[in-house]
């Protein structure tokens, strides 16, 4: 424990050479700190360079206790994991939190290496039907996800988060045949467009399970408000209730009538292609 406070203050003393580090956590202006770190990331290394902010989202409350989510560039999210009284004091802790999470990210073991790969990859068999055979086979699921990790060999593991999210996201919404198909040919990304996807993936479900996306919706906002008040990285479960709220409100919203569903399915399934 000795050893990573020394490492954490060496590091911010590199990224934040004006700061204490004896103080960094207690400075109120914690936000500010964070800002500044990426923003330091960015001119030693240009890394994320074309999502160069760090963006705060409030949840809507009308009292306390507040919640905040903070997604940093490259798609990691945090929130608050305390009891805030307030929106400032939310995102402070929000800020925090992440801000810690982003000194760890500098050590040498939250690097991809062959040894994280080897384990990552048995953790994958362990938890699938699949065999370390198929870890040499890109039209598998423990294939794609062996071959994603080669291809990012050397990067940290924030760096590697959205490509991550987007696996498991495939993974969760039954969609990971897209990606064995393609054998992993181009980099996902996770954006409106593959959002919609998914979420009429969920409106074809709910036509077959009525209430399945209410019931799932419930264990994603479960899941993330878990994570939260862990201080767990919160990108999947968040993306899991948006999606799945997504598609709640465009089977409310009747937007999607029964004479265009087909039409609107094949698009869905086409998207990932």
């Amino acid at each position: 424990m000795d050893r990573t406070l020394e490492s954490l203050q060496y590091l911010i003393a590199q990224v934040l050479p004006h700061r204490d580090p004896a103080f960094v956590f207690k400075d109120l202006n914690v936000v500010g700190m964070l800002q500044e770190f990426w923003e330091n990331k960015q001119k030693q290394r240009a890394v994320f360079s074309s999502e160069g902010t760090v963006v705060y989202e409030s949840l809507n409350s009308p009292g306390p206790p507040f919640v905040s989510y903070v997604t940093l560039p490259g798609g990691s999210c945090f929130g608050n994991f305390q009891c805030c009284l307030s929106r400032a004091e939310a995102r402070r802790d929000a800020a925090k939190v992440a801000l810690i999470n982003s000194l760890f990210n500098e050590l040498p073991c939250r690097k991809i290496t062959k040894e994280f790969i080897m384990e990552s990859v048995q953790e994958a068999v362990s938890s699938t039907s699949g065999s370390l055979s198929d870890a040499d086979d890109p039209s598998t699921s423990i294939g794609a996800y062996h071959y994603m990790l080669e291809s990012n060999i050397g990067k940290t593991m924030l760096e590697f988060q959205e490509l991550m999210i987007v696996f498991q996201l495939l993974h969760w919404n039954g969609s990971l045949k897209a990606l064995r198909e393609t054998k992993c040919s181009r980099q996902y990304s996770l954006d409106e467009r593959m959002r919609s996807h998914m979420a009429l993936d969920w409106i074809m479900k709910e036509q077959e399970s009525p209430g399945i996306i209410s019931q799932e919706l419930q264990v994603a906002q479960r899941e993330l408000e878990e994570a939260r008040k862990a201080g767990q990285e919160l990108r999947f479960y968040k993306e899991k209730k948006e999606i799945l709220s997504l598609a709640l409100s465009q089977i409310y919203s009747n937007q999607i009538t029964p004479s265009s569903n087909n039409d609107q399915m094949d698009l869905a399934l086409s998207g990932y292609h």
